[in-house]
């Protein structure tokens, strides 16, 4: 998530996340050709934290001249050693051993004596050989890019990545036995849908969690006044679940915060996919064991909630929609009450056509579909109100909801979910606290299923800067929670 504008990612096979400190160095450099006067940019590597298999990494570029600088691009060589992972606040193009990374369109102006950064995780050992900033080296680069991005229209849904880390636990190498039976496909039960007793669950990119410097579920819940959290992302390394690549959830990670939220009164939901790394309906090709995996997290965890984050290639893909529709289906089955939500791309206009899709398939395998929870964001319109764009997308996800189960208005909008993106979007639209209000009015009024948003850190954080980590809007921290926390369903 965020929603609609594409995140080119590569998917980092079993790398681990870590926390740790930072060292820098920057490489070599003439002004290139044609940079504009006055327009002057270097570029710093540095790391973020290190591990044994990979390590953390981003690059400072910064306009030390005296006129901005529009557009921006910065080739990096790594050696044979190490291999480019998931990367955030840049689009990033690999050509042998050298990568590209490109503005975002969001980020392409420098202003003098102003920096952007953009983040990315390698597998292995060894940092940049080389560097260069729009055609020069990077430590005296030029003003001019050798091409500027052009602004990307509304695809599909992004997620922030993990920025911090976790771990040294390793995953798990061996599986427990696949002992589930072949899932069989039926009518579909009426669909009720309400989000249970979870109605209000921001979404929590757990890597942000990992670090035990950092507030835990329960401290977040206490600071905002929400009482549950969904929490991002368990995506898969092969056919096996992990926590965004760092954890086995066998092993319960993060079980002692999801206790103490419980025993305050709140839940979770766990969230699978996510636009960085591979869903486990990509990974798991046989139904069975597809279905193993998401009741291994169920089972880890007592859940009584999940959530399928679908988007990126995923939304589109027709065999692993189906595949994941007849296994959730059997986990449904082996699992009375489990309460299953879709969150899907949206445009004001309603679901994709891969989004209904989506919807479509799991009707037809007899999922008792709780939620479709839409990720109302990023739409490629900022200059408009991203609070009546939310309302309408909703008001048109309704309607083909109506439409797929024959149910009324009223049991349409139950099944609704909404998640905006807290402030500024990727696409440079900003949803605001009257938006919020907005939003959460409409839906007590209209009794929508469920509310989220991405999502809590950024909210608790309540700064100006990267996107993964702050609203860029001026907030007092945990404001947007308790905005929310005012829905009652």
């Amino acid at each position: 998530m965020p929603r609609n504008r594409l995140r080119l990612t590569i998917y980092l096979g079993a790398a681990l996340l870590a926390v740790g400190g930072g060292v820098g160095a920057a490489v070599a450099a003439t002004n290139p050709a044609g940079a504009p006067a006055g327009g002057k940019l270097t570029a710093t590597f540095s790391t973020d934290s290190k591990w044994d298999t990979g390590y953390q990494a981003r690059y400072t570029i910064k306009n030390s001249g005296s006129a901005a600088v529009t557009g921006w691009q910065l080739s990096f060589g790594l050696p044979s050693t190490a291999k480019l992972g998931t990367f955030w606040d840049t689009a990033i193009t690999t050509s042998g051993a050298t990568s590209t990374a490109k503005d975002k369109g969001y980020n392409n102006t420098i202003p003098a004596g102003g920096a952007v950064e953009f983040g990315f995780i390698v597998a292995g050992k060894g940092e940049p050989t080389s560097c260069t900033i729009n055609g020069a080296s990077c430590s005296g680069g030029g003003g001019t890019p050798t091409t500027t991005p052009a602004t990307e229209p509304p695809t599909t849904p992004a997620t922030k990545p993990t920025t911090t880390a976790p771990a040294t636990t390793p995953l798990a190498t061996t599986k427990p036995p696949v002992t589930t039976a072949p899932p069989t496909t039926t009518a579909p039960p009426p669909a009720t849908g309400g989000g249970g007793n979870v109605k209000v669950a921001p979404y929590v990119d757990m890597g942000l969690l990992s670090n035990p410097n950092s507030p835990t579920l329960a401290d977040m819940a206490a600071a905002g006044g929400v009482k549950s959290y969904s929490l991002a992302f368990v995506t898969s390394a092969g056919c096996q679940a992990t926590w965004f690549n760092a954890f086995d959830p066998r092993s319960k990670q993060f079980g002692d915060q999801i206790d103490a939220l419980r025993k305050a009164g709140g839940d979770v939901k766990v969230s699978f996919g996510g636009a960085t790394g591979v869903e486990l309906a990509q990974a798991c090709t046989d139904v069975k064991a597809l279905e193993a995996e998401y009741q291994a997290v169920v089972s880890a965890y007592n859940l009584k909630y999940i959530d399928l984050d679908i988007e990126g290639a995923a939304v589109a893909d027709r065999t692993t929609i189906d595949r994941r529709s007849t296994a959730l289906a059997s986990l449904q089955k082996a699992n009375p009450g489990l309460k299953i939500s879709l969150t899907l791309p949206v445009l004001p206009e309603g679901l994709t056509a891969d989004g209904l899709n989506v919807v479509n398939s799991a009707k037809k395998a007899g999922v008792d579909l709780d939620l479709v929870n839409i990720m109302a964001m990023d739409y490629g319109r900022a200059g408009q109100d991203y609070g009546d764009l939310a309302i309408q997308a909703v008001k048109s996800t309704k309607d083909q909801i109506k439409s797929i189960y024959g149910n009324s208005d009223a049991a349409a909008f139950k099944m609704v979910g909404v998640t905006p993106m807290l402030g500024k979007n990727d696409d440079q639209g900003t949803f605001t606290q009257d938006d919020a209000r907005d939003v959460v009015a409409f839906a007590n009024s209209n009794h929508v299923g469920f509310v989220s948003f991405w999502e809590a850190n950024r909210d608790r954080n309540a700064c100006n800067g990267a996107l993964f980590q702050c609203t860029n809007v001026a907030q007092s921290p945990s404001e947007f929670s308790k905005i929310f926390a005012g829905f009652t369903g």
